[in-house]
């Protein structure tokens, strides 16, 4: 009977931890999903692993609240130009299977962006460089009405084929896979761009885009992941990624 009551009592407090773990926000890569090489590229609790584009830390309008990342306006235009920019991965990633769930504000705009280049003094902006998977309000902002802008889409390069974005302030799950030059951005589970990175159709596409006049744009196949400050609330969850 003490030896039941013991399991009990263990039982008990490592699902009392489990839940203080959740609401502490920790990193939610479970033991199944490390097994298959995935790793947290947010721990929940920090910014840690990130930093603003060109900088060294964190911008402070970048803040972390119960296990979400999320880009806070409380700020304003008038906060220090220390306080926004971009948020990149402080590793660089070339072959992989990124994933991570996101919510926009209404008529709010964002993005997630990769294989950036991180060169301030060449390239201002992380998408001088890297390509744009859109995050987007598409009925309450103006980006909506443009072919190639909506959420989901390679940003003014492809669109989706299918759109399956949830309504504003719900939860959706991006998913971006780069493996040997074919990229796949998948949105809610469901494949809505496939392209091939690098080969002549991608020069073409490239050439009749607004980056044609930008030459860094996609010219490396290796290169950090960056989060978008487009000025608008815009938050993240569950970042993980696995390298191909």
């Amino acid at each position: 009977m003490i030896k039941f009551f013991f399991v009990i009592v263990c039982l008990s407090l490592a699902m009392a931890g489990c839940k203080n773990q959740k609401k502490a926000g920790m990193s939610t890569v479970s033991a199944k999903d490390q097994q298959g090489g995935w790793q947290s590229l947010f721990d929940g609790q920090t910014t840690k692993g990130w930093h603003s584009y060109g900088k060294t830390t964190a911008g402070q309008s970048w803040k972390v609240k119960d296990g979400v990342l999320f880009f806070d306006t409380t700020r304003g235009a008038g906060a220090q130009s220390g306080d926004h920019g971009d948020l990149v991965t402080d590793e660089e990633f070339d072959n992989f299977h990124l994933k991570l769930e996101w919510k926009i504000s209404k008529n709010g705009n964002s993005g997630i962006i990769v294989f950036v280049k991180e060169d301030p003094m060449k390239y201002q902006n992380t998408y001088n460089t890297g390509l744009e998977m859109q995050v987007l309000d598409n009925d309450g902002h103006p980006d909506g009405k443009i072919h190639k802008h909506r959420t989901g889409d390679l940003y003014d390069l492809i669109a989706s084929s299918k759109e399956t974005v949830k309504p504003v302030g719900e939860w959706n799950l991006a998913e971006i896979i780069s493996d040997n030059g074919k990229l796949s951005l998948f949105l809610n589970g469901t494949n809505v761009v496939s392209t091939t990175l690098w080969d002549e159709n991608w020069k073409q596409l490239v050439a009749g885009s607004k980056f044609k006049t930008m030459s860094g744009f996609s010219a490396f196949n290796k290169g950090r992941i960056a989060l978008q400050d487009h000025g608008d609330v815009v938050s993240f969850r569950n970042i993980m990624i696995k390298k191909l």
